[in-house]
């Protein structure tokens, strides 16, 4: 997660929880072109905090998440529970199933928080524009053998991005285990035959595409693909209807923006509301959500277009192409400016950022 993502976490009072439980800092970013010189490197120093971001385990989320909610005297937690239906009217009815009990909801706003697959936006016949990138993130855990000092890598392959992210050491016995978790981009036609490798095989793999900056990679954990596409729902707000994160965009994974720009769907659909149900509007009405998506969708353009982009100029290997996009990598490098758009990108500090994001409670 970005710091911008830190911020609204502790803005809803929760990041104490999860730092402590497990945030490793991310200090510094590496990116580079295999095989090429150009190379780009993004400082926290230079923005005068003590990280860009931070890695988390999502177990590790889920578990400060759960425990706040638990907390919550007007929260109640359904779960586990299924939804069967949705209908609009002067209110908006959703009926679910819990373990085989049927049970109806009435509330004056649905948001559809259900990730890529969503149920919400699904039922509801809201079409989306797709695209197929024809590739696969491969996502793992590996030790190496050099301390990570709390640098990300992202680093460009004939295949794809390859990014490897600092989390904390563990020890086994009288060693200690440095860890980075891996998002390894291939080609869908070989999602099968990397899936299949030995550990072993497929360590030494990851090593050739890397490199040797953190030295031999050793253990490796369960391995887990998933197919990578651009998502955008035509249609973010209906009357009593909000789509967030996964559920209204999905990007690809390069640059780690996906949960960022779903955190700041939160953080601005919550101000939305909490804004208009102090003035006493229905917060259901559609002239309220609009603001949302009016909000949002400059975010949205931005981040879609800037992950595109970067897929599409990285993942072509013709020669002029090569040339000019590790130009780039040295431009920005040597260019202040412009490597402080791109950090304050990154950290998910860029345009109008909602009370939460700058770390301000709603109330």
């Amino acid at each position: 997660m970005g710091y911008g993502s830190r911020q609204i976490f502790e803005g809803i009072g929760i990041w104490s929880d999860i730092d402590e439980l497990g945030a490793t800092p991310i200090k510094k970013i590496h990116v580079s072109d295999r095989g090429h010189m150009g190379k780009t490197r993004l400082d926290c120093a230079s923005e005068g905090l003590d990280a860009l971001g931070y890695v988390v385990e999502t177990r590790l989320l889920g578990k400060a998440l759960g425990g706040k909610l638990k907390q919550l005297s007007n929260v109640e937690l359904i779960c586990p529970a299924k939804l069967v239906s949705l209908s609009f009217d002067d209110a908006a009815q959703v009926e679910i199933d819990c373990d085989g009990v049927m049970q109806t909801l009435s509330a004056k706003l649905v948001v559809g928080a259900d990730g890529v697959q969503s149920s919400v936006r699904e039922q509801l016949g809201i079409k989306t524009f797709d695209m197929n990138y024809n590739q696969t993130a491969v996502i793992t855990n590996v030790s190496v053998e050099r301390p990570h000092q709390y640098v990300a890598y992202e680093r460009f392959t004939a295949t794809g991005p390859l990014a490897l992210l600092p989390m904390s050491d563990i020890s086994e016995g009288d060693d200690l285990q440095h860890r980075c978790s891996v998002v390894w981009t291939i080609k869908d036609k070989d999602r099968d035959a990397s899936l299949a490798l030995d550990d072993e095989a497929f360590l030494a793999e990851l090593q050739q595409r890397f490199g040797g900056q953190l030295g031999k990679f050793t253990n490796v954990g369960k391995r887990v693909a998933f197919p990578l596409a651009l998502r955008q729902a035509r249609e973010h707000v209906r009357e009593r209807l909000a789509l967030i994160g996964n559920a209204a965009h999905t990007v690809h994974p390069i640059a780690g923006q996906g949960f960022n720009l779903g955190l700041r769907d939160v953080a601005v659909l919550a101000q939305v509301v909490v804004e208009a149900a102090q003035v006493g509007e229905d917060i259901g009405d559609l002239s309220v959500l609009k603001r949302y998506a009016k909000w949002r969708k400059r975010d949205h353009i931005r981040v879609l277009g800037f992950t595109d982009s970067m897929v599409r100029l990285f993942s072509n290997n013709i020669a002029p192409v090569a040339l000019a996009r590790n130009l780039s990598l040295v431009v920005t490098d040597l260019f202040p400016p412009l490597k402080k758009i791109i950090t304050r990108q990154a950290m998910g500090l860029s345009g109008r950022l909602p009370k939460l994001a700058r770390g301000l409670r709603l109330k």
